[in-house]
């Protein structure tokens, strides 16, 4: 929609004076990629429409929960129904136990699981529950992946191998981290000189499987494997954040899919959200009866929660459950993924433009490289003007990639090959301006 004056420039100018950066969310601010937000106005289907009125092709669904698009026919429904009944009660519901037993029934390595309200409250408290189960302090992490910005998680590597980390916030004292261990992703070596050093002490390891936060990079099968062996070899608990992954790249998660190739695995501890919550704030964590009855009010360890299970949030969460159970859903959604990846793949090499991309799901990940990255040091190789350069042009055609390239994207049920063929199209004509270098 053409007109003289942008409503987005001015809900931004408005934003920033009573929002700190003019967002809630930092990467929504655009300051990796330059310009001005995109204020959504409503959504629907693969869509949403700014504050101009303009129309984008969404391909990051809230980041992640909005696997069946938006506005879903069904979970709008149970949403209302839900509403009319009652926003919260600070007690328990029928709906929460369902939504528990749903979640357990698709991801068999828990036998019990707690409901909390956010990703960063789940993977929090998972790490709390590790370390009062095991009575250890040292939490193992790998450099790129994002557990929520608990103080004990806001932490990078240092130089050497195997080193204890430095916050990487302002507001958290060294001594915060001091337990805190950061390794390089699918770095083996490393991996096993850090249980050689200090094994006895660690209680946890948690670990995206598949990295959503450094793009899209997945942990190889042997470094999964030996993740795995080693955790059970100590004693420590193999903690996995499958917020993100968590029933979007298929109905058992990335345990399933590492399943596939490691006969018997799966995690001690496994953190949910997003798809769990339809769009709504629902996250959970959970794992064996033994370890999750260390929790209040039957164990030690405190944990609660005012809005935790909330009756609109559960039913949000439930009913988009029951839709991606349904026949043919995880094979039609990898194979649009999958048509999207490989028409993006298409069209960069016929502009020769490096660039390479994979999927899992309805999640995907591209890099303006020759081949794909193993850890975060690999993707900072990626040259950020000239994803700016690719991000702008997409958005200028009315599509939407994350607002940084170390994102992450998501596919919904409702793209139609219309749409991913509209966007290879964009893609295609932006490839041809790219800077070569």
């Amino acid at each position: 929609m053409t007109q003289d004056i942008d409503l987005n420039q001015q809900l931004f100018a408005r934003a920033q004076k009573v929002i700190p950066g003019g967002v809630n969310s930092p990467v929504r601010a655009f300051k990796a990629v330059g310009g001005t937000p995109r204020f959504v106005s409503k959504a629907q289907g693969a869509y949403f429409w700014d504050a101009n009125g303009r129309r984008y092709t969404d391909y990051i669904g809230s980041w992640g929960p909005m696997i069946l698009g938006h506005g879903h026919p069904a979970v709008v429904e149970a949403v209302q129904r839900a509403v009319l009944e009652g926003f919260s009660y600070g007690a328990p519901t029928e709906r929460e136990v369902e939504l528990a037993e749903e979640i357990l029934k698709l991801v068999p390595s828990m036998d019990m699981v707690r409901l909390v309200s956010s990703g960063t409250e789940a993977g929090m408290s998972a790490i709390r529950l590790a370390r009062g189960a095991t009575g250890r302090k040292t939490l193992i992490k790998f450099e790129g992946c994002y557990h929520g910005h608990a103080d004990a998680l806001l932490v990078k590597a240092g130089s050497g191998l195997a080193t204890f980390g430095n916050p990487t916030s302002a507001g958290v004292p060294p001594e915060v981290v001091q337990h805190t261990l950061v390794l390089e992703y699918n770095n083996v070596a490393q991996l096993e000189e850090a249980f050689s050093l200090h094994g006895p002490d660690v209680a946890c390891l948690i670990i995206e499987p598949i990295a959503g936060n450094m793009n899209f990079v997945r942990a190889s099968v042997p470094f999964m494997q030996r993740c795995r062996e080693l955790c059970s070899q100590h004693g420590a608990l193999l903690v996995f954040d499958e917020v993100m992954t968590g029933f979007r790249v298929g109905l058992q998660s990335a345990q399933g899919v590492y399943a596939e190739s490691i006969p018997g695995f799966k995690p001690d501890m496994t953190v949910l959200g997003k798809v769990i919550g339809g769009g709504m704030p629902l996250a959970a964590f959970g794992g064996s009866r033994a370890v999750m009855e260390q929790l209040a009010p039957l164990g030690p360890v405190y944990q609660a929660g005012t809005l935790s299970g909330n009756p609109v949030a559960t039913a949000c969460g439930l009913a988009t459950l029951r839709e991606v159970q349904k026949p043919g859903f995880y094979e039609d959604l990898s194979r649009t993924t999958r048509l999207l990846v490989n028409g993006l793949t298409q069209a960069a090499l016929g502009a020769e433009v490096p660039f390479c991309g994979d999927s899992e799901g309805g999640m995907f990940g591209f890099f303006l490289l020759d081949a794909l990255p193993a850890n975060y040091g690999q993707v900072m190789k990626t040259s950020n003007p000239r994803f700016n350069h690719l991000f702008h042009g997409l958005l200028d055609r009315g599509v939407y990639i994350a607002p940084a390239l170390y994102e992450a994207g998501f596919v919904s049920a409702a793209h139609t090959e219309a749409d991913i063929a509209a966007t290879v199209a964009a893609a295609r004509e932006v490839f041809e301006t790219l800077p070569k270098a």
